[in-house]
This record gives structure tokens, sequence and C-alpha cells, in this order.
């Protein structure tokens, strides 16, 4: 082989090597793309799979194993305050002090307001004076007395020694009884005196308004400087009254009951309560007593509820629904094809949701859950029947609005 050939093959050629590097290039490329859209799916399958959700179970039951009570009649109502004063001063007078305000807690005895006491300082005083000089007579006449009974001795003592007439052992006889007398008379003008410092003292009380029981004030009807009388005056510059004061503990829910179902409603029932502003929150509450009269134009009778669990939340006037409880063990098998029959259980109402217009439970399988479509029915309380899904079946009592279908759970609490 000839130089000439030899230095043909050692030459390069420079389109193969660009072809070459070219081909490198694009298996990279490729290979970089393949590695983020595998890493993208890798964070997707995380965020949207790896997501644990803490709920809490609850299980469905059918009707005849719950050991709750159930509902069997509703009414409406307010709540009442059994303890409730508008709060007065006992005379009439301008307001000098007004010491409450709106929803101030105040105690038994606790001074609200004072009205001008001017006059009524003065007529203790004066009584207080009239005391004391009834006292001083008292002792005065007391110090003569004493003088009386000595002169009789000293005259009796003469007598027997002839020194002076018995006519004078009459008279010093006759003086003291005289003064005995006058004393006892000065005695019962000391305790006239003294009632009357007590009855002074009671009008100066009634210049100072207290509360007369421990409560929340709900209204300030007056404001110093302004009169306030016991009794209306008949005119518009008059208060009959400071404030009103609510004993809280007094509360109770007093409800109007269709006459035709009062028979269903006893003394000491079990009941739940449900405030219009709170509709979401049970009260545990009880029949305090059926009020033995009827309202013959609404046909109702009035029924008054206790409430088991005092909240600051519950207010007088509220409204409120009452619903009338039965014990499961005195409830009768319900007619079939209603909510509550065989082949419904019942679930919390909270569990029910709706997916993709679709009322629906999240079955807890494992740590995963399913979503599985139900019919609902009546509700019991906080309960509600449902068809769809088998006695015992485990559920989210409360799912959340971001779980879907095969979401991954941790159940915090059965």
């Amino acid at each position: 082989m000839d130089r000439g050939e030899l230095l043909q093959q050692l030459r390069i050629d420079r389109e193969q090597r660009v072809d070459h590097i070219a081909g490198r290039r694009r298996g990279w490329l490729i290979a970089v793309a393949a590695a983020i859209l595998i890493l993208a799916a890798g964070a997707a399958y995380v965020l949207w799979h790896g997501k644990r959700f803490a709920v809490e179970a609850a299980t469905a039951v059918t009707p005849s194993t719950t050991a709750g009570p159930t509902a069997i009649l509703q009414a409406t109502g307010y709540v009442t305050a059994r303890r409730q004063a508008t709060v007065s001063a006992q005379i009439t007078g301008t307001l000098t002090q007004v010491l409450i305000e709106e929803g101030e807690h105040v105690k038994a005895g606790q001074v609200l307001a004072r009205v001008e006491d001017t006059a009524q300082r003065a007529a203790l005083g004066q009584a207080n004076a009239q005391l004391e000089a009834a006292k001083a007579l008292a002792v005065q006449l007391e110090a003569q007395l004493g003088q009386a009974r000595r002169d009789l001795v000293r005259n009796q003592d003469l007598v027997v020694r002839k020194l002076v007439s018995q006519q004078a052992l009459e008279t010093a006889q006759t003086q003291v009884d005289s003064l005995a007398a006058q004393l006892e008379s000065q005695q019962k003008d000391v305790d006239l005196a003294r009632a009357g410092v007590r009855a002074a003292q009671v009008q100066l009380d009634y210049t100072v308004v207290r509360a007369p029981f421990a409560g929340v004030v709900i209204a300030k009807a007056a404001q110093a400087g302004e009169i306030i009388s016991p009794i209306s005056a008949g005119g518009g510059f008059t208060r009959t009254g400071v404030g009103t004061i609510v004993d809280m503990d007094s509360l109770e829910i007093e409800v109007d009951v269709n006459e035709a179902y009062i028979n269903r409603v006893q003394p000491g029932q079990a009941a739940q309560a449900v405030l219009d502003a709170y509709p979401n929150w049970t009260i545990p509450a009880h029949v305090i007593a059926i009020i033995p009269t009827a309202d013959r134009s609404k046909a109702t009778v009035k029924v008054r509820i206790g409430i088991d669990q005092k909240d600051s939340r519950i207010l007088p006037d509220m409204g409120v629904r009452v619903s009338f409880l039965e014990a499961a063990s005195k409830q009768a098998e319900p007619p079939p094809g209603e909510a509550a029959a065989g082949s419904s259980v019942l679930v919390p109402s909270s569990s029910i949701v709706t997916r993709n217009g679709h009322s629906v439970v999240f079955r807890i399988e494992d740590d995963h859950v399913r979503a599985s479509p139900v019919t609902p029915g009546q509700t019991f309380g906080d309960l509600r029947g449902v068809e769809g899904i088998a006695n015992g079946t485990r559920v989210v009592r409360e799912p959340p609005p971001e779980m879907s279908d095969g979401a991954r759970v941790t159940v915090t609490a059965k």
C-alpha cells in the first residue's frame, strides 16, 4: 500500500463526526425528559395518594341495636328565665348614681344605684336626737326616783320615832309612786324614739338600690339625674326601674305542644333542645312539668323543659326546637318500607356527604376509604337512616371536603 492510500485512511470524515455527536445529544435529552416525567409522576402520586387524613370512625347499626333514644315528638318555643326582675327604688327620688351596665354580672345585695338621700339623712339625724333626749329625761327621772325612795325610808324611820306625821310619810310614798310611773312612761318614750330611728334608717336604706339575687344585667333603664319612682307617675319624665336582672341559672325552655300529641309527653321525660342560633349544637334536657291548661285559640298546651347543661351561649328569649325522646328499649319496630326498616342502617348525619351530586359515605377499609353511594332516609336525633351499606360498616364520621375515593386515613377515635 502506497503512502497516498495510508493518508486517505487516516483522514477523518467531518460529516460523520457531526452526525455522531448529534445522536449522542438526542439520547441525553430523551433520558433527561424521561427522568423528569418519572419524578413528576412520583410527586403527583405522593401528593394525591400519599396524603393521609386523620378521621373519626363510626359504625353503621340497625335501629334495633341502637342504645340511644329517638325522637317521638318535636315542638318549638323560647328560652325563658324563672327568676327575672326589673329593679327599682322603693321611694320616689332623683338618681345620683347608676352603677350597672348591660351584660354585667352582679351579686346578691350588690349596690346598683343610689337616690338623693339628703332628706332621709336629716330625718335620721332628727330621730337620733329625739332618742338621745328621751334617754336623758329617763336618766333624770331615774335620779329623782332614787332620791324619793331615800326620802321615803327616812320618813318611815321618823314616823316610828314620832318625829313626823303620818301624812308626811304618805306624801313621800306618793312621790315615789309618781316618779316610778313617770320613769316607766319615759322608758316607753325611749323605745318609741328607737323605733323612730329604725324607721328613719329604713327610709335611708330605700335610697340605695340593691340586687335581689345574683344574675346578669340585661337592660339599663335609667341614668343618673333622672327621677325614679316605684309607681308610674303617668308622664314620660319618671322612670319606674333602674335595670333588669336575670338569673341565668334559672333559664329553662317553654314550648307549645299540640294538644292532640300531649299524651306523648310525661314529666321527667328525656328531651333534646336545639337553639335556632346554633343548629348543630344539641343540648340535653328533660320535661319539668306540663302546665295544666290549654290555649283554646292555638289548641296547644305549654310544657316546661329543664336544661341539663348550662352554657353561656343560652340566652333568654332565644328560639329553640325541642325533641321529646323515648328510650330505645320501649320503641316499637318501625313498619316495613320506612327508613329504619331492616334493610336500612343508622349512621351519624355528619358522615353523609355529597360527591358529584350523589349522597355517599366513606367506608373505612384498612388504611383507605371507599366512597359508597347511599340513599338517605329518616332522621333519628343525631343519626340518620341510609340504604346502601351493611350493618357494622365502619364509616368516616365527618369526611373533609377534599377527601375522595381511595384516600389514605388514620383513625383517631371510634
